[in-house]
């Protein structure tokens, strides 16, 4: 089979809805289905716009936190604490044992330890000058 190698920063909806397809498929193969569905909390303000929220996804009974957001006037009010909780509590009510998050700011990765994550690896210059550091919690 001749193959050609693409290289492309403005790929095809269709092309990255196939890789999908097929890698999951893949994997359902390889380890079962993954269960794979969304999960938000926002946290909205008086006239109903987003001040805060996070978004992911449960999957092989873990929680994958994205992103995780605060508007700045609302950092140290403990609305990233009230967020994961909200989260950690409807992911355990869809089986899952644990959770996943990363970040690259250090004031970022405090919360998440006080809220009970540990770091279990890093990436050094993720970007230059800091480090990417991955942290898991158990959900119980």
């Amino acid at each position: 089979m001749k193959t050609t190698l693409e290289i492309t920063a403005e790929p095809l909806a269709q092309d990255l809805a196939l890789l999908s397809e097929s890698l999951t498929a893949f994997n359902d193969r390889d380890v079962g289905a993954s269960g794979r569905k969304p999960l938000a909390v926002f946290v909205r303000g008086e006239a109903g716009a987003m001040v805060a929220g996070i978004s992911g996804y449960t999957a092989w009974g873990w929680l994958y936190v994205q992103w995780l957001w605060v508007d700045e006037k609302l950092r140290g009010q403990r609305v990233a604490a009230s967020m994961l909780d909200a989260a950690e509590r409807e992911a355990m009510a869809r089986g899952c044992h644990g959770a996943l998050i990363d970040t690259f700011n250090p004031t970022a990765e405090k919360v998440y330890r006080r809220q009970g994550y540990e770091p279990f690896g890093s990436l050094p210059d993720f970007p230059v000058g800091r480090s990417r550091i991955f942290l898991q919690k158990k959900l119980s």
